[in-house]
């Protein structure tokens, strides 16, 4: 995750479009040591329907969106949480992550919201068997500007992380940082948190386009890494400015056994079609 759907898809140029071909054909082709899951967000495709649209692409899995910032929040409701599990158990999609990407508009570090926020996506993340939930910390609630890091805002987000923290770890919930932070400022972010339910949320597009070395970074974090976005700006996986041979490797080497989550754009504004192909390039790189 980056910013709002609306910048995303400007960055990328990509909208709506019609779907195509069946979830059978993509499905037998798909190997891959691993799981893989789209953002429902990228999708264009947000809500249960999404899962809908996963098993057409051969996807394992969506990463769903927890809502809009509001008093109670989207994925807190018991009816919209039924109609998830209803639409898991119909399509056999999985749904490994929550992504809390309100938090860019009304950050951890200040909305008097959030941290009730985020102890209802923990509830919910364990109704409906998601392991991971990421929290997003770009636009307002980003944690650095031109001068650095916002120490203030980071005092504050290790604070509120460690109120959520233990109620995480008893669900068996992790909570997923994501955020235009280097390998080493996360790593000590986590040290002041403390808790192994605390971890990063890496993102191999925003590291690339900030001048991180991705393998390298890969290669520090280790197990400190709980889920991998997959992206490009507006390129197909493996066309554009993201070297993904040797990130890779970095993930191989590191024995990373999570789910692999596509945060790709639609270069030909065809979900289906646009999807596959960056599913079919992940599936022969880690094949």
């Amino acid at each position: 995750m980056y910013i709002e759907r609306r910048s995303f898809l400007r960055l990328t140029g990509t909208g709506l479009s019609v779907l195509g071909l069946t979830s059978s054909l993509f499905s037998e082709e798909k190997k891959s040591n691993y799981s893989i899951a789209a953002c429902d967000w990228s999708m264009w495709t947000e809500g249960p329907s999404a899962l809908d649209l996963a098993r057409q692409i051969g996807l394992d899995g969506v990463e769903i969106s927890a809502g809009k910032p509001e008093d109670k929040i989207a994925i807190a409701n018991s009816e919209l949480k039924e109609q998830y599990k209803v639409k898991k158990k119909e399509t056999g999609i999985q749904i490994p992550s929550i992504a809390m990407g309100l938090l860019n508009d009304a950050p951890l570090a200040s909305d008097p919201r959030a941290v009730n926020w985020v102890l209802d996506t923990i509830d919910s993340a364990k109704e409906l068997d998601s392991k991971v939930i990421l929290l997003a910390f770009f636009g307002k609630g980003d944690l650095k500007d031109k001068d650095g890091l916002k120490d203030n805002d980071v005092k504050e987000v290790v604070s509120r992380l460690k109120e959520c923290a233990p109620k995480a770890k008893e669900k068996g919930i992790i909570l997923g940082i994501e955020n235009m932070l280097s390998a080493q400022q996360n790593i000590e972010i986590l040290e002041k948190i403390g808790s192994d339910a605390c971890r990063i949320y890496y993102d191999v597009g925003n590291s690339t386009y900030n001048g991180y070395d991705v393998p390298k970074e890969i290669r520090m974090l280790k197990d400190k890494i709980c889920q991998i976005h997959f992206k490009d700006g507006a390129f197909y996986l493996g066309k554009g400015k993201v070297k993904m041979e040797p990130i890779a490797e970095a993930i191989k080497e590191i024995n990373y056994k999570g789910w692999f989550v596509l945060e790709t754009g639609l270069p030909t504004m065809n979900k289906v079609n646009d999807f596959k192909k960056n599913l079919d390039f992940v599936c022969q790189l880690f094949g």
